[in-house]
Order: structure tokens, then sequence, then C-alpha cells
């Protein structure tokens, strides 16, 4: 399947990124690996993460406190939010309003 980051979503990897560069050498890389294992999941099994709204997923990440927000379209997930889980939830709902 392919993968389209809203560009909200996109921002906020390279938000996450930078903070964690940050913090520690490194560590942002590391926090692109973590991204990339859970695209990856999602990709293979679309439909195996927790259904939080309708048509709408989040995946976990295993090390960081984040979780992948997206939905699937036919061909396509479309990844609407890269959330931190400790921040104020369902910030990314307008999102929704743009995406179709």
């Amino acid at each position: 399947m392919k993968i389209r980051f809203l560009k909200p979503a996109q921002i906020e990897v390279d938000d996450a990124v930078a903070w964690y560069d940050s913090q520690s050498r490194g560590l942002g890389i590391q926090f692109l690996d973590d991204i990339d294992r859970a695209i990856r999941r999602i990709a293979a099994y679309p439909f195996s993460s927790v259904e939080i709204e309708q048509d709408l997923r989040r995946c976990l990440l295993s090390r960081f406190p984040y979780g992948i927000i997206y939905g699937t379209d036919s061909e396509t997930i479309i990844v609407v939010a890269v959330a931190h889980l400790h921040r104020e939830p369902r910030y990314w709902i307008d999102r929704m309003l743009g995406k179709k």
C-alpha cells in the first residue's frame, strides 16, 4: 500500500526529530526508526491497530510516546497525525475536514 502523510503530520515528525536530537545526539534517528517500524507494521496489517474514531486507527510506537493516527483509502494509508500521547487528545480531528 502507498503511504501518504498529511502536511501537518509530516511537520510533527520533523519537529519531534529535531527535539529528540536536541536532547541527545542520534535520538532523532532512533525516533525515525521507530516511526519506520510502525509504518511497515501498518502497511502490512492496516486494520490491526485499534480504531479510535470511525475509519481512523492509532498505531503506537514501541519506544517513544507517540501514536500514528491514520485512515485507509482504497490503496493508500493516509497518516493524519503523529501525536504525542501526553498532549491534548484529539487536537488533530479538524484535519479530517481537509483530508477529502
